[in-house]
């Protein structure tokens, strides 16, 4: 197999539509690898009644249920950064931490946790960024895209890590795109990006968020 036609090429940012693991052999040398595979977390969809008594979706975790994520293929990248990595850590070597604290000030609640990544850079990194699925850093700046992915991190998060472990111009590979938000966080901090979806109504929705240019989340 030869690389594919790209699904989107603009700006220093490129999009596949297939599977990572056929892909990733043919592309260039990048400099971080920064994404949130999936690790094992089914994600089915529920109905909730909200306060004003109507309907409104959900998603529900069910641990398990597939396949378990192999880090393999990528611990070999020069900066590795994976979320969910608690939940494979066991196929990990060591490394650094990455907590992201959701819960912050007047908009905490009780059900906000945070997440985890693993870098292959030693150290433990915290970042305090709200999130809690409606209200999010982003949000609160009046930046109100909706969620269109059930495991989308706001825009701030990832700009705040790709700062953290790249340079300007760096190129960076999302090799689990989803709706591209790794992407848009590199676009809007002048870095290069990659990324790989294997589900092409994400690559769709990617490509419309990043044509709306420096992007709020």
């Amino acid at each position: 197999m030869s690389l594919p036609t790209p699904y989107y090429d603009c700006d220093g940012i490129t999009i596949y539509h297939g599977d990572c693991l056929e892909i990733l052999p043919y592309l260039p040398k990048v400099d971080l690898v920064l994404t949130d595979p999936p690790y094992g977390i089914n994600l089915r969809p529920e109905k909730r009644r909200g306060w004003n008594g109507k309907e409104h979706g959900r998603y529900t975790a069910i641990i398990g249920d597939d396949k378990p994520f192999n880090p393999l293929p990528f611990l070999d990248y020069e900066t590795v950064v994976l979320f969910g990595s608690n939940y494979y850590s066991d196929k990990l070597p060591v490394g650094g931490w990455i907590i992201w604290d959701k819960t912050c000030g007047k908009f905490d609640l009780p059900m906000a946790k945070p997440e985890l990544a693993w870098s292959n850079k030693k150290g433990t990194k915290i970042y305090r960024i709200l999130h809690n699925g409606v209200i999010n850093a982003d949000s609160v700046k009046g930046n109100n895209e909706p969620r269109v992915h059930p495991t989308q991190k706001p825009v701030t998060l990832m700009k705040h890590i790709i700062e953290d472990y790249t340079h300007e111009g760096d190129t960076i590979l999302d090799p689990f795109m989803g709706s591209g938000t790794t992407l848009v966080a590199a676009k809007q901090l002048g870095r290069k990006a990659i990324g790989i979806e294997i589900e092409e109504k994400y690559c769709e929705i990617a490509v419309k968020r990043l044509g709306q240019g420096v992007l709020p989340l």
